[in-house]
């Protein structure tokens, strides 16, 4: 019996052993089979399904296709590709700008792979995290802002500082002399004849902006320019004025004639005092009997008739204050005229003095300056609150979609847009859509600030290229792509930062035209010609043609979708021309697609190309608190009505 158990016992381990060795090397086979396997699909898988953005912004920067990159997006809905999406889905590289053809965009497309290259440089460093400590620095500048500045020399010459603007009761002197006068043969202020010369004599002092962007010229809060030898009027004339992008406000003319008594005044006093014209006939007349008209007590009151503030190679005081109501400018003591402030204008935005011209500069002294710029850095302008962030997408496709362009420094801007227009019900509703479309700046501190704004707000479109005034044309090829890839909108708008959209009036008029008609409203120009001379100019290489196609104005216009989804495909197969002019750009796109299908267009000066007019659809040159101000009036009256002309 025990040697039966004995026997059993050594039969069962034995199997046990040959078991567990037909255990192991079945685990060797499996291993041997199924780990390669494993690694070739599922932690492949896992090792390369990266977050959608980070997804979408490596494929950018890497030139991957857009075709795989729109299967990985189509995972998600649209609500969760409009929390993600930060970058464009707009696909820049090498092969999309070889130009072959002889059209004159060979230059410009040089410029865009720079302007992409850098871009590209600006974002990877951007995402590596490296730059967040990089903007902690400057925020305590605006302490040291002295409360005096004092320039004598050269050193006044060009643009002189005021670090932090101005403040009631602020105060800017100059001490100068105007030079002899010179011939000018194209002098901008008067009429010439052929071959004849015109004598000039003119200065101009201005307190201005800080530059806003490439391209751009830094906003004039106030201009003050004295004509010595006249101007179209033929006669001495000092004018003053307010320029914002560009774009002059209505001119104050002081002509030697006192502002009338019904005028309206400046901290009670008159915009333009009298000084002696050549033309006054009665003035001999006047010295001859002005003893006698006091001696016979005709008169109590003494007048003193003044000459002209400013004399070629006379040394001249001159200066500004900061009143209550607007600038006031004396001139050796005497008061010459007074400034209103205008819309849009605040003190603090004057933080530069720029004198210019015909003028030998002998001291600048500035005082009672503010110790402190509330708005020092553009992004303090900015609310991070939740009231302001943008609506998620649909999840089906919407029917207007606004692509509005900006630029990376312009907070201010943005966030009055977010507050004012894009407030409307029909945005709120998602009916509407809106978007900002950013490139990258080239202080990598305002694209940090940049993207906290895009990640928060989550109304930000980033177009990863160097930022160029004639690169603007990438940003609404991209608003297309947006248009129609990601929002699937039946409408698209383009507009830019500084333009108000009464969006009721815009997708009114887009609701007039059948839905199987392409179409292409705004205020079209037709037959313009390109400027073959000046600041403007664009060469025959640029384009070759005499007349332009017909365009409409870039502040704002709407397309339809087709058109939209053609523009977006001729880029995608490389066949799209770009010329750095964006709505002349668009115009020749839709003549393209019009000889394939009937385009209808719509013209309306209703899209206010030059600031705000009464019934606008779009009003232009908009600044932040002037967005603000039509926001207010749309919501208190029927009738949309316009603000104070700058």
């Amino acid at each position: 019996m025990k040697r039966n158990l004995q026997t059993l016992f050594m039969l069962t381990r034995k199997r046990s052993i040959q078991f567990l060795i037909g255990a192991f090397f079945l685990y060797l086979v499996l291993v041997t089979l199924e780990i390669p396997l494993v690694f070739k699909t599922d932690f492949t898988t896992v090792a390369t399904r990266t977050p959608k953005l980070l997804s979408e912004e490596d494929s950018l920067l890497k030139e991957s296709p857009a075709r795989p990159l729109k299967t990985v997006s189509n995972a998600d809905s649209p609500s969760q590709l409009a929390r993600r999406s930060v970058v464009s889905g707009l696909v820049l590289n090498d092969a999309v700008f070889e130009s072959n053809a002889n059209d004159g965009s060979l230059e410009l497309y040089k410029l865009v792979k720079r302007a992409r290259q850098m871009g590209r440089r600006l974002w990877t460093d951007l995402e590596s995290g490296k730059l967040r400590t990089v903007v902690s620095k400057p925020e305590n500048r605006s302490s040291s802002c002295p409360g005096s500045v004092s320039l004598s020399g050269k050193d006044a010459l060009g643009v002189v500082p005021l670090p932090c603007g101005l403040t009631l009761g602020s105060h800017v002197t100059i001490v100068g002399k105007p030079l002899a006068a010179r011939p000018d043969f194209e002098p901008n202020i008067a009429v010439v004849t052929e071959n004849e010369p015109v004598m000039v004599s003119q200065f101009v002092v201005e307190l201005q902006g800080l530059k806003t962007v490439d391209g751009e010229e830094p906003p004039r809060v106030f201009h003050f320019n004295p004509r010595l030898k006249g101007d179209w009027s033929g006669k001495p004339v000092i004018e003053l004025n307010t320029c914002y992008r560009m774009q002059w406000g209505s001119a104050l003319r002081c002509d030697g004639w006192k502002s009338k008594a019904d005028d309206d005044t400046v901290d009670r006093m008159v915009k333009c005092e009298k000084w002696i014209r050549d033309d006054e006939q009665h003035l001999e007349e006047s010295k001859s009997t002005w003893w006698l008209k006091r001696l016979i007590g005709r008169t109590k009151k003494v007048n003193v008739d003044w000459p002209f503030p400013f004399s070629e190679g006379k040394l001249f005081v001159l200066t500004i204050s900061a009143g209550l109501e607007g600038y006031h400018v004396t001139v050796d003591g005497r008061h010459v005229a007074s400034f209103p402030y205008r819309a849009g204008f605040t003190l603090e935005d004057a933080t530069g003095l720029s004198l210019a011209g015909d003028i030998d500069v002998h001291s600048v002294f500035a005082a009672s300056l503010p110790s402190s710029h509330p708005s020092f850095s553009p992004q303090r302008h900015l609310e991070f609150s939740t009231r302001w962030r943008a609506q998620p997408l649909p999840d089906s496709g919407v029917e207007l979609f606004v692509g509005v362009l900006s630029a990376g420094n312009h907070f201010s801007e943005r966030m009055a847009v977010r507050k004012s227009w894009m407030q409307h019900r029909l945005v709120k509703s998602g009916a509407v859509v809106a978007r900002f479309f950013v490139a990258l700046h080239a202080r990598q501190e305002i694209n940090v600030e940049l993207k906290k704004e895009a990640d928060f707000f989550g109304d930000i479109v980033i177009v990863p290229y160097l930022d160029n005034y004639d690169l603007v044309v990438l940003k609404t090829v991209a608003i297309c792509e947006y248009g129609v890839h990601t929002v699937s909108a039946k409408y698209i708008m383009k507009g830019d930062d500084d333009t108000f959209v009464r969006v009721d009036a815009v997708i009114s008029e887009a609701r007039k035209v059948p839905d199987d008609t392409s179409f292409y409203i705004g205020n079209i120009n037709y037959y313009h010609k390109p400027l073959r001379y000046g600041k403007w100019a664009v060469t025959y290489e640029e384009w070759p043609e005499e007349d332009y196609p017909p365009y409409a104005n870039g502040p704002g216009y709407i397309l339809s979708s087709d058109i939209a989804r053609y523009i977006v495909s001729e880029f995608e197969m490389h066949k799209l021309r770009l010329f750095k002019m964006e709505d002349v750009s668009m115009g020749m796109w839709v003549e393209q697609f019009n000889r394939s299908k009937a385009v209808h267009y719509s013209h309306s000066l209703n899209f206010c190309q030059f600031g705000c007019i009464e019934d606008y659809y779009t009003a232009h040159y908009q600044s932040p608190r002037q967005m603000m101000c039509l926001w207010d009036k749309l919501q208190r009256q029927t009738r949309p009505q316009c603000c104070d002309v700058r």
